[in-house]
């Protein structure tokens, strides 16, 4: 966490349409004894229930699923735009059968009960509030159910408070 500085919640300002969907992030769960890490492009930030939030969402076939689903916390690590070829290669490869951190030169960081990377600009750490299934009878549009799922790999929607904001140190 050296290269980290924790920022207030409340000042967190920057483009996260652009930050998620054309610079991606790497949610990342797990601890000191095992994680995962994967690519997203879909996500977002906002206030529910009277707290600062991150929403995400992961396939439950996705190995990462599995460290979510148990995980008190997960972080959502942003790069800036920087380390595009890593995040693809971390969106394309699953961890059960490679090891992307070897593969990708990134450098777990383990603080506590989260793992984040040193090369990341900006950190979420999130505690997890809520997880809900998403399924085919809660779209009014069906095209989407089409679209996204007609392979039946569906995602579960997980909910966290931002518990603590890290940015690199210049």
């Amino acid at each position: 966490m050296d290269n980290f500085e924790k920022l207030d919640v409340s000042l967190l300002d920057g483009n996260f349409f652009k930050k998620i969907g054309k610079e991606w992030m790497l949610i990342t769960a797990g601890d000191e004894n095992g994680f995962n890490t994967m690519t997203a492009s879909w996500g977002g930030i906002g206030v529910l229930w009277n707290r600062n939030v991150a929403f995400t969402f992961i396939r439950k076939s996705r190995y990462t699923y599995e460290f979510a689903d148990k995980a008190d916390c997960y972080t959502l690590s942003f790069f800036g735009g920087g380390f595009m070829k890593e995040l693809a290669y971390c969106g394309k490869h699953s961890g059960r059968t490679v090891d992307k951190i070897k593969e990708t030169g990134l450098t777990p960081i383990i603080d506590g009960g989260s793992v984040y990377f040193g090369q990341a600009e900006l950190v979420l750490v999130c505690k997890k509030l809520y997880k809900q299934p998403i399924t085919a009878d809660g779209f009014v549009d069906k095209a989407f159910v089409d679209n996204f799922y007609a392979d039946d790999d569906w995602h579960e929607m997980f909910v966290g408070e931002i518990v603590d904001v890290l940015v690199k140190k210049p």
